[in-house]
């Protein structure tokens, strides 16, 4: 099975095509008018930050998903950001700057992602009143552990996360603990932690959980709903039947010789999902996906969409996925964190610790009203011993998906749907 390789030059090669993909007679909906979009305002520098942040994003899905395009995942690239950077402060040496680096911030350090989880936590919550989102952060103690001071007045400063200590022998940390990651998701998250991945003589589980529900700005009729075949991803050209919502509307879109990218704009218009849907090729795969691009053709991307008449076609769906971040993070640069012997947490508690446990449970529905996703990222810290024209976008084969802040292109959630 042969994959794309080349999420080309977008410079040269997006254009508003508004007219290569075919009409539709599909009638353009008439829609309410919404309020418009809250400005969230950046320096320069935040908005570097926020490009650099991406670059970890589409680094992370590129290492998620590897070579296995048969399945669905969604992931919360800026739940990593926050459960990673809140602990970055208790982080010294090598450790922390490996931190940094991966998480995009290199040597504008700790600081500087404190105060970006700030903005994003006070600003982007208040962007829609049409939109939803919860972003909450907590810490979990062992008994006979202590936080420095340094590290809890950094926390609860920059996350609104006020440290909980209890005793891990209990019998009910861990459901304390998912009973917070689910109340922080609206339910939708009920569990982060089993029997196999608690460990009551841990020092402690430092908990990150986002929470998105968008209605989406033109809404799908329900009534136009159909089964239609879709081309999953896998080794032999199989369809299955899939709930595909349709409608036209005026969209922001953007085609180059590898794929259609459509965005569809939720409540005022503050947040967007971003479509990559690869356009077939005669003697190529229909279920092939366009490689994950750069922060650098992600942004030239959206800086090049136009506004068409577009005829969406769209699957109903619902995709989870539960993430080991332990090889993940090794494999794109941070690997001091993880080492009994070598990892630097001197700044976080009173004794020295490395990360014995880190991983995501995330989830995504998708509908004719709109989308709700949420994340929750756990750490686990042991002692070491256009024009007017129509074009037809019909997502009827697999395809990537990114949730993202308007303005600045900050990245919510990334993931990709193919059928399973």
């Amino acid at each position: 099975m042969k994959r794309s390789c080349l999420f080309l030059a977008i410079g040269l090669a997006v254009f508003a095509a508004c007219n290569t993909e075919g009409v539709s007679q599909e009638p353009e909906p008439i829609v309410d008018p919404v309020y418009p979009p809250t400005e969230l305002k950046l320096t320069r520098a935040e908005q570097e930050m926020v490009s650099n942040s991406n670059e970890f994003a589409f680094n992370l899905f590129r290492q998620i998903t590897g070579s296995d395009y048969t399945k669905s995942y969604i992931v919360s690239p800026l739940s990593i950001t926050y459960a990673l950077g809140m602990l970055n402060n208790g982080a010294a040496g090598n450790t922390q700057a490996q931190i940094n680096e991966v998480l995009g911030y290199g040597s504008t350090g700790a600081d500087s992602i404190n105060a970006f989880c700030y903005k994003m936590i006070k600003t982007a919550p208040a962007l829609d009143s049409l939109t939803k989102v919860l972003i909450a952060n907590t810490i979990y103690m062992n008994k006979g552990y202590t936080l420095k001071d340094g590290f809890v007045n950094k926390a609860k400063s920059f996350y609104n996360a006020e440290p909980e200590t209890r005793d891990f022998h209990d019998g009910e940390t861990m459901d304390v603990i998912n009973k917070w990651a689910s109340d922080h998701t609206e339910r939708m998250i009920d569990r982060i932690l089993d029997e196999n991945s608690f460990d009551p003589n841990a020092v402690s589980y430092l908990l990150n959980a986002i929470y998105f529900k968008g209605t989406w700005t033109y809404k799908f009729d329900k009534g136009k709903t159909e089964d239609e075949q879709f081309l999953h991803a896998g080794d032999t050209q199989d369809f299955i039947q899939c709930p595909m919502m349709r409608q036209t509307a005026k969209l922001n879109y953007a085609v180059t010789d590898d794929f259609q990218a459509l965005c569809l704009p939720y409540g005022n218009g503050s947040f967007q999902m971003t479509i990559l849907l690869p356009r077939i090729k005669e003697g190529h795969d229909a279920n092939e996906l366009p490689a994950v691009p750069t922060a650098e053709t992600w942004k030239l991307l959206n800086s090049n969409m136009k506004q068409c008449n577009v005829d969406v076609k769209l699957p109903r769906f619902e995709t989870d996925s539960d993430i080991d971040l332990i090889k993940v993070m090794s494999a794109i640069g941070m690997t001091d964190a993880f080492s009994a012997e070598i990892a630097d947490f001197s700044n976080f508690c009173n004794k020295s610790t490395y990360i014995g446990l880190m991983k995501q449970v995330a989830k995504i529905k998708l509908d004719e009203e709109g989308s709700e996703a949420a994340a929750v990222t756990v750490i686990g810290m042991k002692r070491n011993s256009g024009k007017d024209d129509t074009v037809r976008f019909h997502a009827n084969h697999p395809f990537l998906y990114v949730i993202s802040e308007k303005q600045t292109g900050a990245i919510f959630f990334i993931g990709r749907f193919t059928g399973y």
